[in-house]
């Protein structure tokens, strides 16, 4: 029986300082023989603006992909309001991924994935802050059980508890 190569599906959240490190990431995985798909929406409308109408082409087994991040289209160059982005991508961007991935299971040349959730299988959160902004995050918890946060007027975020530690 043939082996199928492993899928990796990356998808950054949709800000510079994310899809250079994932880019990079996806990069390591192709060169160790995964297929890759890769991009979101507004990422994907940069790369092709940037590069080219053909820069995307060229390896069969690292596919570019879309999902919208939910927000309204608008210049593609304009600076992205990050608190609206959180807010649309943590409400609009599950359906679009599961239909991905729906997609990506019924073509033929493409390994078959669903997502690792529903089935179970191992998924991996690649954070790419810097290390005060991972202590920072680490460390709210406890600023807001000792009073010192939220300040008066601070937006509250409900920060995800559901795996912390590291690899």
């Amino acid at each position: 029986m043939e082996e199928k190569e492993p899928h990796a599906v990356c998808i950054p959240f949709p800000t510079q300082g994310h899809i250079n490190p994932m880019l990079k990431v996806a990069k390591l995985l192709h060169h160790k023989g995964f297929h890759i798909t890769f991009n979101s929406e507004f990422n994907h409308k940069r790369l092709l603006k940037s590069r080219g109408p053909d820069s995307l082409k060229g390896l069969p087994d690292f596919q570019f992909e879309t999902i919208p991040d939910g927000l309204p289209s608008s210049d593609t160059d304009a600076t992205q309001d990050i608190p609206a982005l959180c807010q649309s991508t943590s409400t609009t961007c599950l359906v679009p991924f599961r239909n991905l991935l729906f997609k990506l299971n019924a073509a033929d040349n493409i390994p078959p994935i669903t997502a690792a959730e529903e089935i179970g299988v191992p998924d991996v959160l690649f954070w790419t802050t810097s290390a005060c902004g991972f202590l920072a995050f680490m460390h709210y918890p406890h600023l807001m059980e000792r009073g010192f946060t939220p300040l008066k007027g601070m937006l509250k975020t409900n920060f995800p508890r559901k795996r912390r530690g590291s690899l």
